[in-house]
């Protein structure tokens, strides 16, 4: 049983915490009781990208596992290879990015065993998808995510989100570089670019995400899904990792 002043000492820890979001239930079945669901993806301080060009996708993430104010380590790899031709960024809550990653390649393998045959990617960021929403009113997995990958020699990139939202793009972001990014690859992307030129459109993101964030992220890690399959393309790095 909650009282009143309890209820308005919750409230306000919470009104004076910035980067915890919230919703509140409320229900009135005799005694009141106060339900709190926390979303801590605006905490991790993520930047996560992905760019399609000709014949290929590059994903970019950040390589810091952080915890409110304090970055934990600085070697992390947030991009899950899901098989040979595909690819998937994740960035939220350190221990749902991991596991849903984990379990989504785990099944995409279990798949492809049965059926000798895998997932398109259209398919494996559809599979995503359904299992995001099942879990949103059950457990719900806090982390955004990019699935990227090649079918016949065609790219492709899918933006998902932690309430199942699903959708194809050319380019996309994640976190608070999302909030830079975005109006830097809706002014300069466009249909047929180059890995070089993908690449001076990485760094110029990256250049503005170090120069607009007070705590910016130190170090990022590049990956590319071409004809060739799956491998690291870049590094950039300001700090050693740890």
């Amino acid at each position: 049983m909650i009282d009143d002043a309890g209820v308005h000492v919750i409230l306000t820890s919470i009104h004076n915490s910035p980067l915890a979001l919230f919703c509140i239930t409320f229900f009135t079945t005799g005694n009141f009781v106060l339900f709190l669901r926390f979303n801590y993806l605006g905490s991790t301080m993520d930047c996560l990208f992905g760019i399609s060009g000709d014949g290929f996708v590059v994903i970019g993430a950040d390589t810091s596992a952080n915890q409110s104010i304090v970055r934990m380590k600085t070697g992390e790899d947030k991009i899950c290879e899901l098989d040979q031709y595909k690819l998937m960024g994740a960035v939220g809550d350190g221990g749902d990015r991991v596991q849903f990653t984990e379990f989504v390649k785990a099944n995409l393998s279990l798949y492809a065993f049965r059926n000798g045959v895998p997932l398109s990617t259209h398919a494996a960021a559809n599979y995503t998808r359904g299992e995001l929403a099942t879990a949103l009113r059950k457990g719900p997995y806090n982390c955004n995510l990019l699935v990227a990958g090649i079918d016949d020699g065609q790219p492709s990139l899918y933006f998902l989100d932690y309430l199942a939202t699903l959708h194809k793009m050319n380019c996309a972001a994640h976190g608070y570089c999302a909030m830079f990014m975005n109006s830097l690859f809706d002014k300069h992307w466009v249909p047929g670019m180059s890995v070089e030129e993908v690449m001076k459109l990485v760094d110029l993101g990256i250049a503005e995400v170090r120069a607009r964030l007070v705590v910016a992220p130190p170090n990022f890690l590049i990956k590319i899904v071409d004809k060739d399959g799956v491998r690291v393309l870049a590094e950039r790095k300001t700090a050693t990792e740890n």
